[in-house]
């Protein structure tokens, strides 16, 4: 409790006496944040709602009418502004944890994702137009069976394995030589 009686304080503040001001806040700061504290607020939240405290006392148009009574106004206003904070906590809609499967990639590794598609699409252009025809149909949703892609190139169901082979290494190739390993 600062050492000059608070309504004097109060008084003196009011009127504009920044160093009355300091003193209130400094003695009674303590008491605001005490009360915010018992509501469970975490430490950001007390000293909002400390702040929001003092600001209500400095916007009261014509004071206290019982400047005396200073710590029980600010013991109440800080109860109130307690309460409103956790009235909109009870608004607030949680957001997913970005670690938990159903909240997707981040936004990091979606672009990353974009940027490695892209590379990859760039590289398959620059293959023979055969070969393209086969990682197309491979990258198909379900991939094409061996047969499917046999009568697609016109060529023995037991050459698709080893051409798929011989693409996949030339496309790895190129992507090493553009920077990209295989990893």
């Amino acid at each position: 409790m600062p050492e000059a009686d608070p309504g004097e304080l109060l008084a003196r503040a009011l009127g504009g006496d920044e160093a009355a001001w300091r003193l209130l806040v400094r003695g009674l700061s303590a008491l605001v944040v005490a009360v915010a504290k018992s509501y469970r607020l975490g430490e950001a939240d007390a000293f909002d709602v400390c702040q929001n405290t003092w600001l209500s006392l400095a916007q009261l148009p014509a004071g206290l009418r019982d400047p005396a009574k200073l710590p029980g106004w600010l013991a109440t206003t800080a109860r109130r502004q307690a309460l409103r904070v956790l009235r909109a906590r009870e608004r607030e809609i949680p957001c997913p944890d970005r670690e938990s499967p159903a909240a997707g990639p981040s936004p990091e590794l979606s672009l990353l994702s974009a940027e490695r598609d892209r590379a990859l699409w760039q590289a398959v252009e620059r293959l023979p137009e055969r070969h393209r025809e086969l990682v197309h149909l491979l990258a198909r949703t379900p991939p094409a069976s061996h047969a499917e892609i046999a009568v697609q190139l016109g060529i023995p169901v037991g050459s698709v394995g080893p051409l798929r082979r011989r693409v996949l290494d030339r496309l790895r190739r190129l992507l090493a030589a553009q920077g990209y390993d295989h990893a």
